[in-house]
């Protein structure tokens, strides 16, 4: 069975609040990462205490973990593309929406698209 003429287009915005959650974390990790040495340790709380805690004991790790999470989310993008092609979406502004959303923000807009059913003509 074909796609609808519709689903060709299919995109839908992810949640605004999950897209704040994941923009201040990737931010402050981001923040931790590149530029530790601007972070206001005592005016964040225990926040601040437990980041420089895993900057002097863990910082690899921190180093490591900052660029395997963009390489996952380069992954998850690519794969988006192949959900699009499978559930046929080839609109290909769509198809710019759904990767670039899917790069910032991960699972967060994947799982919208993964959870996508397009609608199919009926043949009679």
């Amino acid at each position: 069975m074909a796609p609808v003429a519709g689903d060709a287009a299919y995109f839908k915005r992810g949640s605004l609040f999950w897209f704040a959650v994941i923009t201040v974390s990737i931010g402050y990790y981001t923040w931790v990462v590149l530029w530790p040495e601007n972070i206001p340790f005592k005016s964040l709380g225990p926040l601040g205490s437990f980041t420089q805690y895993l900057l002097n004991h863990h910082h690899t790790l921190l180093h490591n973990g900052f660029w395997l999470a963009w390489m996952v989310h380069v992954g998850e993008s690519l794969y988006a593309m192949v959900l699009c092609k499978y559930k046929g979406i080839t609109d290909s502004q769509a198809q710019l929406l759904w990767f670039l959303q899917t790069f910032f923000f991960g699972i967060a807009s994947l799982s919208i698209l993964i959870a996508y059913r397009p609608q199919h003509q009926k043949h009679t």
